[in-house]
């Protein structure tokens, strides 16, 4: 997957969107076509994450590992790539060492 760097024709929420202390930051955005997403960077740590529309998680720089709600095993994931998390659901999700930047892809 190319890594995304650049989002055109947008409106961005300039209020960040601050989560777990300052452990997880980003910020809102709507493309022209009405779609919604997030810009984000998680520093070191690991949190979980609830969801409610379905979300896919394409990173930008870093890496994490990823646990999604009813799996056993952690998958690992670094810049140009991506997962995908069902709507209604949650994720764990651990970044060592270098913060994860991220765009999530909501719908």
């Amino acid at each position: 997957m190319r890594i995304t760097e650049q989002l055109d024709g947008v409106a961005i929420t300039t209020r960040a969107n601050v989560y777990f202390d300052g452990k997880c930051i980003s910020h809102s955005i709507v493309l022209a076509d009405g779609s919604k997403k997030s810009v984000g960077v998680i520093l070191p740590a690991r949190l979980t994450f609830n969801t409610a529309a379905p979300e896919i998680m394409e990173g930008v720089a870093g890496c994490c590992r990823v646990r999604l709600k009813g799996e056993q095993d952690w998958k690992t994931y670094g810049a140009g790539e991506s997962f995908k998390v069902p709507g209604d659901s949650s994720f764990d999700i651990e970044v060592v060492g270098e913060p994860y930047h991220y765009i999530c892809h909501f719908g």
